[in-house]
């Protein structure tokens, strides 16, 4: 076991200013943000480039800074007209058989013209851009590879090594930083380095020791060496990740909590005897499991996700009831008004006069459900706080209001929290404060997340799964409308809308924009969907379908994120009871809308939708037992990459699978909430979408680890490595539970 102490250990916690001089620190420091030597050396290459294998030049991205291996092929030389100086132009090729080239210019370059010659072997660095539709390098750094000056058997070796390509800049190439890391590692005593991971681990696993892994991440002679290096430093990562996870968990079950048994039950009891349905099997069995959660001495911390539909509310009232059976009280804290509003009315609807009762942990079998939002009145809130305050309301649901340092309970038991993904952790926290000991956390979501995420994310948290839909739930069926191909489909839009609300149905337009000047309050445009289309807006589809003829007499309504929160309340209530046919939406009705007559959804843009928020938007159809549909509308091209997203989305309704495609299509910096740039970025090679065996041994390692050493007392170097590589935004996201 490494008993290393210190915040990390060696020289690795020196400046680089100390090592390679001010220049080189000062560029490294201003350009990559790495200040130590620790962190430069955690830098690793990207990639590795085989000296035999020269780019593929016909597939480079545009707009981003390359590093390439190619053959110049021609040189020329001609003075600038328009000023004075020349300018280079040099063509290199890959050698393949497709024939694929680059061009390149180099104003005033000197260099260039007198050392790229036709056949020389050049490794070249900057950024992509396109010229007359081509991609070009505009004076990119270079730097040859080892020629006939050498001796024959150095060049031979050298010829046979892979070169280490770094993440770089177009002001700090990854030739300037391979030359800084190989100054490090001609002076850095990397024996003197603790290790993170335990002796008997990495014997077991037959690991490179952190020295030789150092060198070869960095430095390898040969293909197999960079593999080794990169396999010890993956599960590294995940040891890391999940010591901390392990270790937040240990710390949560060690806190003292009240004990929530719900002897006798009365309220518990009475809601279940008025329940119109039968539970599923999933939910009564998820139940139990929190049951006997809330009746130990130690927190739950317990993460319940499922389809939309599935259920998970009734789960969390049943739980909330046998708090209050207890003689405490529980919060559930939403995203949004209009969600909190629902699960108000919806509670109070489920519970019927239970939710009227007198005094709190009544014998009588009542309490009261309180709603708590900003936009409440004066009198209405002061009420609220009133009931909060006295213990008279059992349950209290509401929005950020719940957050104020005004807002006091007598005695919080149990905080839901719904789609947590919306809150921060200070606003988590902020909740949490308001019990007298730590209480019991519910946390919920719609979004399936794939099962390899949850343990790396929400590793200090029992996850539970909700896989079936109760009885009543009818299909919903998904067609993507591609107007490209069919522009005369947008007449039928409108004209199947109509035949919904003859039928006496309700229909969702979902729009991606409020008004024509604003980017709407919800939608998640991919990252590769950078055009400047003009997009559906609330407004401008509100207008036109009021003009409609098909939509004569349809009685509609508007809603979205900018509306009073009166009106956005009246409008959805209007909608809920069936006093309008059509409306016209942002995704404000996202997440926990109810309409049971809704069976029609059209979305707009679809495209600039993730799956995530399609899976949820389409989740509002469907829900009273009559057959649903969703039509994607997008007027994308079929071979735009958006529409393979679309195209998920349309093949399946298992949310489950829709996680897995849809982690599989986006960055996963973008689902961990993490940030990749810089030194101390925390997943360099862990990748939760191919490395579940690895977090999987790395979790139990974890866990055997902090069971037996829960300050890691014993294990210095790897609460050094935790430190360390856990940055402040990092251990903010582990916090999300």
């Amino acid at each position: 076991m490494s008993t290393a102490k210190g915040p990390l250990p060696g020289d690795f916690d020196l400046p680089l200013g100390r090592m390679l001089g001010a220049p080189t620190a000062t560029k490294l420091e201003k350009h990559l943000g790495l200040r130590t030597v620790g962190e430069l050396l955690n830098y690793f290459p990207r990639r590795y480039i085989n000296r035999g294998e020269l780019t593929e030049l016909g597939k480079l991205p545009m707009d981003e800074d390359v590093t390439v291996l190619g053959r110049v092929t021609s040189n020329t030389t001609r003075q600038m007209r328009t000023r004075k100086g020349s300018i280079t132009e040099v063509v290199i090729t890959d050698d393949s058989a497709q024939g694929s080239t680059l061009s390149m210019s180099f104003f005033n370059g000197w260099n260039a013209k007198t050392q790229l010659a036709v056949g020389k072997l050049a490794l070249f660095s900057g950024r992509v851009n396109s010229y007359q539709g081509s991609a070009t390098l505009t004076n990119p750094s270079f730097e040859f590879l080892p020629d006939d000056e050498l001796a024959p058997q150095e060049a031979e070796f050298m010829a046979s090594r892979p070169i280490a390509v770094y993440p770089a800049t177009a002001k700090l190439t990854s030739f300037a930083i391979a030359k800084s890391v190989e100054a490090l590692l001609a002076v850095v005593d990397l024996a003197a380095i603790g290790d993170p991971i335990p002796g008997a681990v990495a014997a077991r696993e037959k690991f490179l020791s952190l020295e030789h892994a150092y060198r070869q991440i960095h430095s390898p002679n040969t293909e197999r060496e960079w593999q080794l290096a990169r396999r010890r430093f993956r599960y590294q990562e995940a040891l890391v990740l999940q010591a901390a996870l392990a270790r937040r968990r240990a710390q949560t079950e060690a806190l003292p909590a009240t004990a929530r048994t719900g002897v006798d039950g009365v309220l518990l009891a009475a809601f279940d005897a008025r329940l119109p349905f039968q539970l599923t099997a999933g939910q009564q069995q998820i139940g139990a499991l929190v049951a006997g959660e809330l009746a130990a001495s130690h927190p739950m911390h317990r993460l319940l996700q499922g389809e939309v539909g599935s259920g998970k509310t009734v789960v969390a009232l049943r739980a909330m009831l046998q708090v209050v059976d207890s003689g405490g009280q529980a919060a559930l804290l939403a995203p949004t008004e209009v969600l909190a509003a629902q699960h108000f009315a919806s509670i109070s609807k489920m519970m019927g006069p239970l939710a009227e009762g007198g005094m709190l942990g009544g014998a009588d079998g009542g309490t009261q459900v309180t709603l708590l939002t900003g936009s409440m009145p004066a009198a209405a809130r002061k009420r609220a706080l009133l009931d909060a305050a006295s213990g008279s309301a059992g349950i209290v649901i509401g929005t950020h209001a719940l957050l104020s340092d005004n807002v006091q309970f007598a005695d919080l038991g149990l905080i839901v929290v719904d789609e947590q993904h919306r809150f921060g952790v200070e606003q988590r926290d902020a909740l949490r404060a308001k019990a007298a000991k730590p209480p019991h956390v519910l946390v919920m979501t719609a979004t399936p997340i794939p099962r390899t995420v949850a343990m790396t994310i929400f590793g200090d948290l029992e996850v539970s799964e909700l896989t079936e839909l109760p009885a009543g739930r009818a299909p919903i069926a998904t067609h993507v409308v591609g107007l490209a191909e069919h522009p005369g489909w947008v007449a039928r839009l409108w004209s199947r809308s109509r035949e919904e609300i003859n039928a006496g149905h309700q229909v969702f337009v979902v729009c991606p924009k409020i008004g024509t000047d604003d980017d709407g309050d919800g939608s998640e445009p991919p990252p590769e969907d950078n055009d400047k289309r003009p997009l559906a807006d609330v407004n401008a589809i509100a207008e036109l379908l009021g003009a409609e003829p098909v939509l004569d007499g349809t009685r509609m309504g508007v809603l979205h994120g900018k509306l009073d929160p009166l009106v956005k309340g009246a409008t959805m209530e209007s909608f809920a009871a069936g006093e309008l046919d059509l409306i016209v939406s942002t995704t404000v009705i996202e997440v926990g809308v109810d309409v049971p007559n809704a069976t029609l959804m059209v979305v707009l843009d679809a495209d600039r939708f993730g799956i995530s928020q399609l899976h949820q938007l389409r989740g509002r159809v469907g829900r009273g037992g009559l057959p649903g549909t969703c039509l994607l509308v997008t007027t994308l091209e079929p071979e735009h990459p958006s529409r393979r997203r679309l195209d998920a989305v349309a093949s399946t309704t298992d949310g489950f699978v829709l996680a897995q495609e849809d982690l599989a299509m986006r960055r996963e910096g973008d689902i961990l909430g993490a940030s990749q740039s810089g030194g101390r970025s925390t997943l360099r090679f862990l990748r939760v979408t191919h490395d579940e065996a690895t977090i999987t041994t790395a979790r139990r390692d974890a866990w055997e680890i902090v069971s037996q050493d829960p300050t890691l007392e014993r294990h210095g170097a790897l609460l050094d490595a935790m430190e360390a590589y856990l940055n402040p935004e990092k251990e903010a996201f582990l916090e999300r539970g």
